[in-house]
C-alpha cells in the first residue's frame, strides 16, 4: 500500500518554527516485501542495512531478534512497515513505524525507529492503548537544537484507509515540538508508483534536505546546537 501524506512539523518554544511538506511512503509486510521489477526497480528497495539490526539479514528477522531481547515473540505473526523506500539509491526515514502482531492477529506492540541526520538510529519499543497511544521517554539525540530529556507522547493506530500519526516532545522546561503524518491509501501498482515518483521526485532525498535546510534557517534566528552525546549502543541494533 501508498500512502500520499503531508507531513507537518512544529517547533513552539523557545521561538515558534512551523513547516509541512508532501511526500508518499509505503505500508508493507516484512514477509512480503514489495520487488518492483523492470523501470520501476529504481524507485523502490527495502534492505536491512536501511534499518535496526544485522545488515547481513532481513528486516523481518531482525525486527524478530529486537524483539526477542524485550521478551516478545510474535510466533509468526504479521509485522507491517512504514518507512520510506530506497529511491534512486538513496534513502532516509525519520521515523519507520512498525506494527507487530500475534499470530491470531492482535497487536502485541509497536516499534517506533527514529533516524537522525548523523547516520543514527535508535527503536522505541511501544506498548499502545486501544486508540493507538503510548508516552515514552527520550532517548536518541535528534534535533541539534534538543538535549535527549524529556519524552514522547505518541499516537501511532495502525493505518488503514487514512494514516494518522502524532508525535509530541515535551522537555523538562515545557518546550514543545509537534509532529504529524496524514496520509491517504493508494493501491501499490505501477502506475500509482510512477505517479508518485513524479509528484515527488527524489522523494527521500528531499526529506533529508528539508530537515537540513529548516536548521539553517532556525540557526539563523539564533538557535545554537547542544553538544551531541556518545552515542550509547541500543540492544544491539545501532
Amino acid at each position: 500500500m501508498l500512502y500520499e501524506c503531508r507531513i507537518f512539523h512544529a517547533r513552539l518554544a523557545p521561538l515558534h518554527h512551523a513547516f509541512s511538506y508532501r511526500t508518499y511512503q509505503w505500508l508493507v509486510d516484512l514477509d512480503e516485501l514489495p520487488r518492483p521489477r523492470g523501470l520501476l526497480r529504481p524507485l523502490a528497495d527495502f534492505r536491512a542495512r536501511d534499518h535496526l539490526g544485522d545488515p547481513a539479514s532481513t528486516i523481518r528477522a531482525n525486527v524478530d531478534r529486537f524483539l526477542g531481547i524485550h521478551g516478545v515473540n510474535l510466533g509468526g505473526g504479521q509485522v507491517l512497515m512504514l518507512a520510506h523506500a530506497r529511491v534512486l539509491g538513496c534513502v532516509f526515514n525519520p521515523l519507520t513505524v512498525y506494527w507487530c502482531h500475534q499470530e491470531d492477529g492482535t497487536l502485541a506492540c509497536v516499534i517506533a525507529e527514529v533516524h537522525n541526520t548523523y547516520g543514527q538510529r535508535h527503536a522505541y519499543l511501544v506498548h499502545t492503548d486501544e486508540r493507538g497511544r503510548a508516552r515514552v521517554s527520550k532517548e536518541f539525540y535528534v534535533s541539534p537544537f534538543h538535549p535527549v530529556d524529556g519524552s514522547y507522547r505518541m499516537t501511532l493506530p495502525c493505518p488503514a484507509e487514512r494514516l494518522m500519526l502524532n508525535v509530541t516532545l515535551t522537555r523538562p522546561n515545557g518546550h514543545r515540538v509537534v509532529a504529524s503524518v496524514r496520509g491517504t491509501a493508494v493501491p501499490a501498482t505501477g502506475s500509482a508508483l510512477l505517479h508518485a515518483a513524479a509528484r515527488h521526485p527524489w522523494s527521500t532525498f528531499m526529506v533529508s534536505a528539508r530537515i537540513r535546510w529548516q536548521g539553517a534557517k532556525l540557526y539563523a534566528r539564533g538557535l545554537r546546537p547542544v553538544p551531541r552525546p556518545p552515542l550509547i549502543p541500543h540492544e544491539g541494533v545501532q
